[in-house]
């Protein structure tokens, strides 16, 4: 199936706004066991077409696949299948050009089009349902949808990884001070800083893709909840929708969502690692850090104070962190007691995911452009370097390859330190006298750990900070991130 983006529907009318679909509210396709007209109130209520109106692509597409299967199944003859693919596709070109109307007493997208397929082929349309459930199909758009959004997702976050690669680049050389607790702790490269976003992003891209194993499953042909009485070919139905697998339980397939779960999981692992960033940008562009420079296209002024310039992009993407994780809450909640199968509370599955989505599609987007706009103080991170003893634990370890046990070296460097308190001044402006004071193995060779630059390139292991590991380490992902985008765009123009 072609994958393509779209924005949701026009906005859906009800029937005070739709005087002419009165008829239609009196003759629900679900109707025949009703005397009365559904209450106006619980109408508006029970309806989810204001929200899964955006899945008609897909349910188009599993409604084509369903009609073919039933003709293989002799089911339907061939003439009328062609008359309802027919009607199906000017359903669709219909849609995409603005022409339907999403009217609210059709209830979900489902009925919408069948109504609308009706409309346009007489009472064949009313055969296209034949051996399926609304709870099957549901279930299908959703994968199909999610299949697609997860893919053009996973392209993006290979465009921020690069985004962040090439700010590796542009600023590789340039040291800042590595944290714990926020206290500064030890030298490190602003690049090897950078490759750790990287890193986490590559195994955000990796949940996601695990996740798309599982939803890659075709539940169609599991009718309500129990399968379907017609002689359909359900794998037949799966390699027209290029599905590898079909579902093997049809309770389970109508009624569970935990591949939807799966995938909030996913997103709000990303959205916290989103909102690590941007703590950090945060704190960094303030006055107290000045290490970075936001650019002016992502920030916004004071409505009273003329001097601020304030970082609403981070702030806001660290505050739709929570809204993520109240999706993925919410539906965890709403699943949790639900008997098998189908129960209508799944309709709140749709609002959640579409939100999620969207939300970390846009946040994905504009920090890829964020980051390659943004400006580094190499300046003023040197400076914070050249302060608050980060050196310490280079002396620990020079006595350490000076035979001194690790512990007895960590108490002479921390007495040192103590004293330099005392005295106001840094490691780096010790004398050799005060050194040899403190412990016989240090000479004058202690002087040579005693930069920043010498206690990054100590650490020249796999996964270490020293310049010649993170320059590897930048030329592996760029090679292998510009590869993946060759590979993907290549999938796409094969038709």
């Amino acid at each position: 199936m072609k994958t393509t983006r779209h924005k949701p529907p026009s906005k859906v009318r009800s029937r005070t706004q739709a005087k002419s679909t009165k008829e239609s509210a009196k003759t629900k396709l679900w109707g025949g066991r009703f005397q009365g007209q559904t209450d106006a109130l619980v109408e508006s209520f029970t309806a989810s077409i204001r929200f899964d109106c955006r899945l008609f692509e897909y349910d188009i597409e599993g409604s084509l696949a369903h009609c073919k299967t039933l003709q293989r199944a002799k089911v339907l003859s061939t003439r009328e299948s062609q008359a309802l693919i027919k009607g199906l596709h000017q359903v669709r070109e219909d849609i995409r050009s603005g022409q339907h109307i999403w009217n609210i007493e059709d209830e979900d997208v489902h009925m919408s089009i069948e109504r609308r397929l009706t409309q346009l082929i007489g009472p064949l349309g009313g055969k296209l349902h034949t051996g399926r459930s609304r709870n099957d199909q549901i279930t299908l758009d959703l994968r199909l949808y999610l299949r697609d959004a997860l893919q053009h997702l996973q392209e993006d976050l290979r465009r921020l990884q690069l985004s962040l690669v090439t700010l590796a680049e542009r600023y590789k050389g340039v040291m800042m001070p590595g944290y714990t607790h926020l206290q500064r702790a030890q030298p490190v490269l602003f690049s090897h800083h950078v490759l750790a976003y990287v890193e986490m992003v590559e195994r955000d891209k990796g949940r996601l893709r695990d996740a798309l194993v599982r939803i890659n499953v075709m539940p169609l042909g599991s009718g309500a909840l129990a399968g379907t009485n017609y002689p359909i070919d359900r794998h037949y139905t799966a390699s027209l929708l290029n599905f590898p697998k079909v579902t093997q339980n049809s309770l389970d397939a109508v009624s569970d969502r935990d591949y939807v779960i799966e995938v909030l999981s996913g997103c709000a692992i990303l959205m916290m690692h989103f909102s690590r960033l941007s703590e950090e940008l945060i704190l960094w562009s303030s006055q107290e850090f000045q290490f970075v420079d936001l650019p002016d296209g992502f920030c916004t002024g004071s409505s009273m104070m003329p001097q601020k310039k304030n970082p609403d992009i981070p702030e806001l993407i660290r505050g739709k962190t929570g809204r993520v994780y109240g999706h993925l809450f919410s539906l965890l909640t709403t699943i949790k007691g639900l008997p098998l199968s189908y129960n209508r509370d799944l309709q709140e599955d749709k609002e959640p995911l579409f939100d999620t989505i969207d939300t970390v599609t846009t946040s994905v987007k504009i920090y890829s452009e964020l980051l390659t706009q943004l400006t580094i103080q190499p300046e003023r991170m040197q400076k914070a370097v050249s302060e608050g003893f980060l050196l310490a634990t280079e002396l620990a370890d020079y006595l350490v390859q000076h035979g001194v046990p690790f512990r007895e070296s960590h108490h002479i460097v921390g007495n040192l330190v103590r004293e330099c308190l005392a005295k106001d001044k840094d490691l780096l402006q010790l004398t050799e006298e005060e050194l040899f004071k403190a412990s016989p193995s240090f000479d004058k060779t202690a002087f040579r750990v005693l930069t920043p630059e010498a206690a990054i390139n100590q650490k020249n292991i796999i996964g270490g900070t020293a310049t010649s590991q993170v320059t590897t380490q930048i030329n592996s992902w760029k090679k292998m991130l510009r590869s993946e985008l060759i590979a993907s765009n290549k999938k796409k123009r094969t038709p």
